[in-house]
């Protein structure tokens, strides 16, 4: 239950009002979450570290993990709880339900847990100032009607509405495309994000130009199919050669990208663009034919296979990544054998892998041959310690190379630096005199199953 106006509000309502952005899953999410925080700065509001000292408490859902649903109310719990804590003096904050959880739930969040003010989806979060506002008054009148929702998917997308972008930091992410049109049949994000819509090719390199200013060494291109991009005959090789050859631009990845929008354009960049980072991020979902049809994964076994044999063709050094999802309905243990077998062959360097649960109105929900979770948990410790075992082996293999890290952030221990060599190995230096945003120039020393330690070649400073 809501709590009388004097207790609601009393948290609310102060100026210049405190919010915290908690992020879950993916990297449009991080992105979207740090776009959040710029439109409510631009409010006058301040960012906070931590949920207990915010007015406003954003939680950006993502519904690709599994029990997304469950996982947002029960933060929401949690927020509740900490307030009734904290006594009538405190108040509760707003709580806004945002991302993929809230575009695909709706009103339905509210109904469930009351104690949400505000949902909103993914395409619509350009209107969360406003809508904070709305849900401020709602409280301040008492708390009475439902909580202020909008889910739309506007014709005219949220870019041109977002206010320009802050200082983010020695590596940015840009998002240049959002949706899907792929319609795997166990994903929601067609549903979820809308149809695949590509930003113009000139609002992204000015982007890209504000970004690089702002203090950015490294971009990351960011989408749910990336490498659709389009923007009439520019196709995606022709926006990296664009980013790429922004002045004081020093590195360029993407993510996350469909293999089968892996063209012949896109090796040749790989080949062509120095910027260009050695490592990609591919998707393969199975190594199983069969189950990457029941998927609708548009691609087979062997054209994956044969994609990366042409990308290590023209770059030898590429390290790869991909996503995994084991469990899927009918899969039989020959398929998983073949995931298996797929692993052992390609030899990743690092991979994402999921138990495949139901997510509703998709079509593999409603498939037959759902497997039970002993199966699906067995079957994902299998692979995850294939995956960590390979990962292991390519960080020991890089042993003795050297390259150039760009330092991110502080390590664990004083004097410690932590930066991302260019298969994105984190890599831990002590080099006096370095600071965040530095290139340094670095030996690898040891690998271990997630990092790798170095040492800089280059002397410290006096």
């Amino acid at each position: 239950m809501r709590g009388k106006p004097s207790e609601t509000c009393a948290h609310v309502t102060n100026q210049p009002a405190r919010f915290h952005v908690k992020s879950f899953g993916c990297q449009m999410n991080v992105h979207d979450s740090e776009r959040m925080s710029d439109l409510l700065m631009g409010e006058g509001m301040t960012a906070v570290d931590s949920a207990d000292d915010a007015d406003v408490i954003v939680l950006n859902t993502c519904h690709i993990r599994e029990k997304a649903t469950e996982k947002l109310f029960s933060d929401i719990g949690r927020i509740e709880k900490r307030a009734r804590q904290a006594g009538p003096g405190r108040g509760k904050p707003l709580i806004v339900a945002a991302g993929c959880v809230a575009q695909a739930e709706g009103g339905e969040i509210a109904a469930r847990a009351p104690a949400v003010d505000v949902v909103v989806g993914p395409l619509a979060y350009h209107r969360l100032p406003a809508l904070v506002t709305a849900a401020r008054a709602r409280a301040e009148a008492g708390g009475a009607g439902p909580a202020v929702v909008d889910t739309d998917m506007p014709a005219e997308g949220k870019f041109g509405h977002l206010p320009a972008r802050r200082p983010t930091g020695a590596s940015a992410f840009l998002t240049i495309q959002e949706g899907c049109d792929k319609f795997c049949t166990f994903c929601v994000v067609p549903y979820t994000r809308g149809p695949e819509v590509s930003r113009p090719l000139a609002a992204l390199v000015a982007e890209a130009e504000a970004l690089v200013a702002g203090g950015a060494v490294e971009i990351t291109l960011i989408g749910q199919n990336v490498n659709a991009w389009s923007d009439g005959a520019a196709d995606f090789a022709t926006l990296l050669r664009a980013v790429a050859a922004v002045p004081g631009l020093a590195r360029l990845r993407y993510t996350t990208s469909h293999p089968r929008d892996m063209n012949e354009a896109l090796l040749r960049a790989h080949a062509e663009v120095p910027a260009l980072m050695p490592y990609l991020h591919l998707p393969v979902q199975s190594g199983s034919s069969r189950v990457l049809k029941a998927m609708n994964r548009a691609h087979t076994r062997e054209s994956y296979l044969e994609t990366l044999r042409a990308l290590r063709a023209v770059r030898p050094d590429i390290a790869l990544s991909g996503d995994f999802i084991v469990g899927f309905p009918g899969e039989t243990e020959a398929d998983f054998e073949d995931t298996l077998s797929i692993v052992e062959e390609v030899g990743y360097a690092q991979a994402y892998s999921f138990k495949y649960s139901p997510r509703p109105g998709t079509p593999a929900a409603a498939m037959a041959g759902q497997l039970d979770e002993a199966v699906k948990d067995a079957r994902l410790a299998r692979l995850q310690a294939a995956i960590g075992a390979q990962a292991l082996a390519f960080n020991k293999a890089t042993v003795g190379r050297r390259t150039t890290i760009l330092l991110e952030r502080p390590g664990r221990k004083p004097g410690q630096l932590i930066g991302k060599t260019p298969w994105l190995q984190s890599a831990v230096i002590e080099q006096p005199g370095a600071k965040i945003g530095d290139l340094v120039e670095i030996e690898i020393m040891e690998g271990f199953a997630n990092s790798v330690a170095a040492r800089p070649l280059v002397p410290a400073a006096a």
